[in-house]
């Protein structure tokens, strides 16, 4: 499978040098392990791009390796050395669940799945995304947590229509490099996060205009027309210009679920995704520079007294048509960026 052209490879090199040593904080000291495959050129292309940034790490095809050969190289590692996972799909070891097996070696990881699913433009995107810049990262993550963790209540304006979260929010989570304190280092990337919910569910009230969804193969839809959901006391009542595609999602929320939650209130941060800068992977879309949403009872960050674990299923990402974002009565999204 061919790689892009030499400039995009040098793009991602760099974009992955200031990964390792900004975010990361790798030094030479550190062993470091590769497992990569060649099904997409996108992954061979960031495969080229980490030999030329961790000259010396060890590099291993997944598809020409035995799970026990995987399982020997990890155990070679020591804490605080990093694990880089290349793939096309996703890897699959058994019942092993690779990055929380990782984590709790106490192994740093950079995860890039599902990159077949970008092609053409997108792929460029993806690199760009791979961008890190600690002054805005964190610069803007914590400014936000801050007012987000000190709001009484949200809005989300979708030109004219308004979605109301009628209670202070959960304390807001981070994925923007910044691992000070943290147990775990590393994980999918690209980054650029920060994520709360309203912690008063029945709270959250409005109507609110959607230009992407995750569909029932976790890719991004976009319809030709933006679609309004109707929420009462956090639950979708209500779909105006849905689609075949968009009601399958409903349905399938109902019939496990019986009633259509909404709950994240994410606050996407990378500027290389927006409403027209699209790639196929909802895992990686959904740090677009906007906000987004999840439809479903599933997420397992908050608890919350009327869920129980077992009876969650649904996670599905939904984008807003944003043209204002309030906490309180201050704006903190306006024009395609945040104003922290």
């Amino acid at each position: 499978m061919n790689t892009h052209p030499e400039t995009a490879i040098a793009t991602a090199t760099h974009n992955i040098r200031d990964i390792l040593t900004l975010a990361i904080m790798h030094t030479p000291e550190q062993k470091a392990l590769v497992i990569f495959d060649t099904q997409c050129a996108l992954a061979t292309t960031l495969t080229d791009a980490y030999k030329r940034a961790l000259p010396t790490a060890t590099f291993m095809d997944f598809n020409t390796l035995s799970s026990a050969d995987i399982f020997a190289a990890f155990k070679k590692l020591a804490p605080n050395d990093l694990v880089i996972l290349i793939q096309s799909t996703s890897f699959r070891l058994n019942d092993f669940r690779i990055r929380v097996e990782l984590f709790e070696q106490s192994l740093k990881v950079i995860e890039h799945p599902h990159l077949a699913r970008m092609i053409g433009i997108e792929s460029s995107y993806y690199i760009e995304s791979l961008a890190y810049d600690p002054a805005y990262f964190r610069g803007v993550g914590h400014a936000l947590k801050k007012q987000i963790d000190n709001a009484r209540s949200a809005v989300v304006d979708s030109f004219g229509e308004r979605l109301v979260f009628d209670s202070p929010l959960e304390p807001a989570k981070l994925n923007i490099g910044d691992y000070t304190g943290m147990k775990n280092i590393g994980g999918q990337f690209p980054i650029g996060e920060v994520f709360t919910e309203a912690q008063k569910l029945e709270s959250v009230n409005g109507r609110v205009r959607i230009f992407a969804f995750a569909d029932s193969e976790f890719r991004v839809n976009k319809p030709k027309t933006p679609m309004t959901l109707v929420i009462t006391e956090g639950r979708v009542t209500d779909v105006i210009n849905s689609t075949p595609e968009f009601d399958q999602v409903l349905a399938n929320i109902r019939e496990d679920e019986k009633e259509v939650w909404l709950r994240e209130l994410g606050f996407g941060m990378n500027r290389a995704f927006t409403p027209e800068r699209t790639v196929s992977d909802i895992g990686t879309y959904e740090r677009m520079c906007g906000i987004h949403l999840s439809l479903g009872s599933k997420h397992g960050v908050y608890k919350k007294s009327n869920f129980r674990r077992g009876d969650t299923w649904h996670h599905v990402d939904i984008f807003p048509v944003t043209q204002v974002v309030y906490l309180d009565e201050r704006i903190v999204f306006e024009k395609g960026a945040w104003r922290i």
